[in-house]
């Protein structure tokens, strides 16, 4: 039996697109916590407790039976009342929750003893409308006026906050109660009797106002979740999805968890013309639209949900900058971090609106809208997005080189700003050979493979569009890069790349995982490739659970630190990618094994965000990061990474070609996919090991699409004539 490791305090947490709930295990928020409901990033319950009689229940057990319902069971401690004492235990009590537009809460209390009973069920809530920027600081300021208006004969209670022009609130009503209910001293309170074996019902409804809109609850109860609207979409998102069969039951597990970590973690956006899904980050503190983890998302999820990156590409591209705007690090073509939606954020006290500090956003943004059409062969989405394409080009070139010297660096200007606007985005990340802070402008290594890949993927989208000229020109400038990029950042002596170049042109000669992204984008030469993977698997890099993010023979090495020596699954699936890209199989089933070997000891098979980079020996299992989101989404798309990965499988569907490359590890000997889209077509194929070698064949669908192709030719065929080294 696999160890179990429970990520973060417990708590139980469900959520629908931007409203969050997180309770203690009992359903109840304590004050003062960071739990609460959410509503687009403003809290409307900071506080909400149940008593009989003013006796606090007991928790029996209970927990989320879906992202975004929950079913607690409570009993009571003994208490007493004007007919008597009632002994503990007498009563069952259950708490439900379901989370759609609104919340709808059920509660229901059942006496199992043998006498009746009388008592007053009191609900405590509080609503601070706080900031969720401001909870997460612990820097908690009043700034507008609250208000509360019980309205007895409609059974409602509204609790309201207006800031001048900002307004946000949430009416409960008491609807389908077996007995009204009344509301004094911030306690909404209901009389219940019961005889021996007696039931009560009560249904409480949370409806939520933005300012503009009205978010109402269902009224469908808990117990009814299974014929919902909701879970009728849920189980429309399972036909959807690309599924899989094997007999590795753990890996089956974590793909499973994986499905249902992104269906939980979809943002209903309005598009450019129509309603899309945006991947979210991750739960509970960044359900909110965001441009690297999006984009990242999409590519990971291109085999599983190519619409990801049709809604990626319509949300962020609506949201590409116009102007220049140094508060938010806003510069035109520039593809957005972060967007929020509360009080900080309407009223310009903090940059999100959206914030645009992120150097790797951009070229990303063109990665994506070149892997979403040989996904889908989908000329028109070119044709769509054709302007951003050529806004984000002009800001690589304009805004994203800030000197000049042909290298991507970025520097915050903005007095908010973000000291680094990378993936490893902590504020002490960025750290000399010597375990000093890096600050000032900085030339990642990644950066200058993204833009590398967005060039070359680029030129084929030029070529497409009927524009061969720029498309020659794109390649050319893909080409200075290589070269440029390779004389510079290459350190002979370590067989590896500079972490990046600091303000003086310095190479930064930090050994971290980074590098390992080159691989992904292609910007590395063959012959240096192999002294790259040899180095990123050595034992200070390769936990044994993951590859480190930094070097554990480096002075500021913390196995426990968020970005300085803990794995990150989303960072693993790049590099398997980019071991695929130059043959080196061996390691990619490594590093999928590594990780999928880790979601098997966490509760539900289900990745956080991160974890500790401690070494896996004999025994032992993952050591949680505290703090880290779970689900998160680019944790989870890593398994559909590692998939692909190991798979070998690029689409063509411009082409009418699905490209495979298989090899499968002794430890996962087959997979079937079913329902694998290539443009308009459908596929089921089946995988095997035999021996050492890996066969394939097409069960259901056209078989003539699908053609065996070595990765490192289809590298190779998508950068043109990139040199051999260099």
């Amino acid at each position: 039996m696999t160890f179990k490791v429970q990520v973060g305090p417990p708590q139980v947490a469900i959520h629908q697109a931007m409203t969050v709930l997180v309770t203690e295990p009992d359903g109840q928020i304590n004050w003062p916590s960071e739990k609460g409901l959410y509503f687009f990033d403003t809290r409307l319950i900071s506080a909400w407790a149940v008593y009989a009689n003013g006796a606090e229940w007991q928790l029996l057990n209970g927990g989320a039976i879906s992202f975004d319902s929950s079913r607690i069971f409570l009993t009571n401690r003994a208490f007493l009342t004007e007919d008597g004492p009632v002994a503990a235990h007498a009563l069952a009590f259950e708490l439900s929750r379901v989370i759609d537009h609104g919340m709808h809460e059920d509660l229901d209390i059942v006496n199992f003893s043998q006498k009746p009973v009388r008592f007053n069920l009191e609900i405590a809530l509080r609503s601070d409308f706080a900031d969720v920027f401001d909870v997460k600081s612990g820097r908690m300021i009043r700034r507008g006026r609250i208000t509360a208006d019980w309205q007895e004969a409609q059974q409602t209670l509204c609790n309201a906050y207006c800031n001048a022009d900002f307004a946000r609130s949430m009416t409960i009503k008491a609807a389908r109660c077996d007995s009204p209910a009344v509301f004094a001293n911030g306690r909404l309170s209901f009389e219940i009797r019961l005889p021996p074996g007696g039931a009560w019902h009560g249904c409480l409804l949370y409806d939520f106002f933005d300012g503009k809109d009205h978010y109402h609850a269902t009224q469908d109860c808990v117990r009814n979740a299974e014929d919902s609207k909701q879970a009728q979409e849920h189980r429309a998102w399972r036909d959807t999805v690309l599924k899989i069969e094997t007999s590795n039951e753990e890996y089956y597990r974590f793909y499973q968890q994986a499905i249902d970590d992104m269906a939980a973690l979809r943002l209903p956006m309005s598009g450019t013309d129509h309603m899309v899904f945006l991947p979210a980050a991750g739960l509970p503190w960044f359900m909110a639209p965001f441009g690297r983890d999006s984009l990242i998302v999409s590519l990971q999820n291109i085999l599983i949900y190519p619409e990801f990156a049709r809604g990626s590409l319509d949300v962020l591209g609506r949201w590409q900058c116009k102007d220049r705007d140094d508060f938010r690090d806003a510069e035109p073509g520039k593809i957005m971090h972060e967007l929020r939606y509360g009080e900080l954020a309407h009223f310009r006290l903090i940059p999100h609106t959206p914030y645009y500090g992120t150097a790797d956003a951009t070229p990303l943004y063109l990665v994506t809208l070149h892997a979403a059409w040989r996904a889908t062969g989908d000329k028109a989405l070119l044709e769509r997005h054709r302007p951003h394409m050529e806004a984000g080009l002009a800001w690589i070139d304009q805004y994203g080189d800030r000197d000049g010297d042909g290298f991507q660096e970025y520097q915050t200007r903005s007095p908010v700003g973000y000291e680094n606007v990378a993936w490893k985005d902590a504020g002490d990340s960025m750290v000399y050979a010597d375990g000093s802070q890096v600050r000032g402008p900085k030339a990642l290594c990644e950066l200058q493979g993204y833009v590398y890949d967005a060039w070359v993927r680029c030129a084929e989208i030029h070529e497409a569009l009927g524009q061969p000229d720029r498309a020659v020109a794109l390649r050319r400038k893909a080409q200075r890069l290589f070269q440029q990029f390779n004389e510079s950042f290459w350190d002979e002596d370590g067989g590896f790349y500079a972490y990046m170049l600091d303000g003086e042109k310095r190479k930064v000669l930090t050994v971290a995982s980074n590098p390992g992204h080159l691989l992904w984008s292609g910007i590395v030469p063959p012959d240096r490739a192999r002294r790259v993977a040899d180095r990123l698997m050595a034992p200070d890099m390769n936990s044994g659970w993951g590859i480190r993010t930094l070097s554990a023979n480096h002075p500021a090495y913390n196995p426990y630190s968020y970005q300085n020596g803990s794995v990150w699954p989303h960072d693993n699936s790049l590099i398997a990618l980019g071991f695929k890209h130059y043959g080196f199989t061996r390691e990619v089933c490594t590093i999928a094994h590594d990780i999928s070997l880790a979601a098997s000891h966490f509760l539900l098979s289900q990745l956080p965000e991160l974890y500790s980079g401690v070494a896996r020996t004999p025994g032992s299992f993952p050591v949680q990061y505290l703090g880290a989101n779970v689900p998160q989404a680019w944790a989870a798309g890593s398994c559909f990474a590692l998939l692909q990965a190991m798979l070998g499988i690029q689409p063509d569907a411009p082409n009418d070609r699905l490209y495979v490359d298989p090899t499968l590890p002794e430890w996962l000997p087959d997979v079937t996919l079913r329902d694998l889209r290539l443009g308009p077509h459908r596929l089921d194929m089946r995988f095997w090991r035999d021996g050492d070698r890996t066969f394939w064949e097409v069960q259901r669908g056209d078989a003539a699409l699908v053609e065996h192709r070595d990765s490192v030719a289809l590298r190779e065929a998508l950068a043109g004539a990139s040199p051999a080294s260099g």
